[in-house]
Parts: structure tokens; C-alpha cells; sequence
């Protein structure tokens, strides 16, 4: 039961991606509890609830002529009702109307925490956090704001201070 279990997150994980380069806001409904709270950025850009997490993803996104999200190296813990999971992603955004160039592509991580519902598993919390990037800042931020100070970001530091929710749950088995 629990390879299914896992199997069924890992679709999940990477519905997420999909429902975005497709912009079917919706199919975040598949992918997200109604309480979610997400945390994104550097500066910990946080939000809680479904519907406003959807409706700011697609007012960003939607101002970009393209992107592309992948999701790797998934790693699953399923403890009864609930779930930790960890991935890697990459994000491929384009503004063709950037001056500078019309790319710009980030690397990070998810810490998900998941939960069991009548329809499926669903993320209730998930941190996000940008590793390293490259190409033109003006392609995510517009007005100039991306400037994340990537140091902050490092896994290690997360994992060494407690952080990660997934490996706080391997490590109590």
C-alpha cells in the first residue's frame, strides 16, 4: 500500500508542474489542500489558501509567454494519513519583451508535508526555495526586485537547523 501511496505523490509532485506550463489553474485543486500555505523565495513570500495561491500563480505566470517547470529526484515518506516528500526543480522563464534577454532559469527545492483526503493526496505546506539561477533577473521581476541572496538557500544549512520536514521524518523511523 505504501508504494502506491508514494507512487500517487510522486503524480502529484508533478501535476504541479504540469498544471502550470499549461495554465489549468485549476488542476491545482488536484494538487493542493483548500488550507495550504506556501512558502516561495528568497524573501519567504508566503501564502495561505487555495484559491489565493492560485490566483497570484496565475497573475505571475500569466505575464510570461512561457515557462517550463520539472520536477526530480522525488523522495516520499508516507506515515498513515500524512506524508513528507522532497524534490528538486528546475524553471525555465520567458518574457520575450525583456530587455536584456528573454530568459531566465532557477534551480531549487520542495519540502512538501502531505495529507490523505477523500480525493487523494494533497499538499498542505510546501516550502520552496530558489538555489541558483542564471539569465536576465528582469524576466521574473520586471521592475528590477529579483536580487536573492542564494547563500541563504543552501540545503545544508536547512537540513543542519532543523528545516526540512522530510528528513525530520526519515529520521525518526
Amino acid at each position: 500500500m505504501i508504494e502506491n501511496d508514494k507512487a500517487a505523490i510522486i503524480e502529484v509532485l508533478n501535476l504541479y508542474a504540469f498544471a502550470l506550463d499549461a495554465r489549468q489553474w485549476d488542476l491545482f485543486d488536484r494538487v493542493f489542500a483548500e488550507d495550504v500555505i506556501a512558502e516561495f523565495g528568497p524573501a519567504g513570500a508566503a501564502w495561505t489558501g487555495l484559491s489565493n495561491f492560485k490566483r497570484s500563480f496565475a497573475e505571475f505566470h500569466d505575464r510570461l509567454d512561457s515557462h517550463q517547470h520539472t520536477m526530480m529526484g522525488q523522495l516520499v515518506h508516507v506515515d498513515g494519513d500524512k506524508a513528507h516528500a522532497f524534490s528538486y526543480g528546475n524553471w525555465l522563464l520567458i518574457r520575450d519583451a525583456a530587455e536584456g534577454g528573454s530568459t531566465w532559469m532557477g534551480t531549487g527545492w520542495y519540502d512538501d508535508e502531505l495529507v490523505r483526503t477523500d480525493v487523494g493526496w494533497r499538499i498542505q505546506r510546501r516550502v520552496c526555495k530558489l538555489q541558483s539561477w542564471s539569465g536576465n533577473p528582469l524576466v521574473p521581476e520586471p521592475d528590477g526586485e529579483h536580487n536573492p541572496d542564494m547563500n541563504l538557500n543552501v540545503l545544508s544549512r536547512f537540513a543542519d537547523a532543523g528545516e526540512i520536514g522530510y528528513l525530520k521524518a526519515i529520521q525518526e523511523i
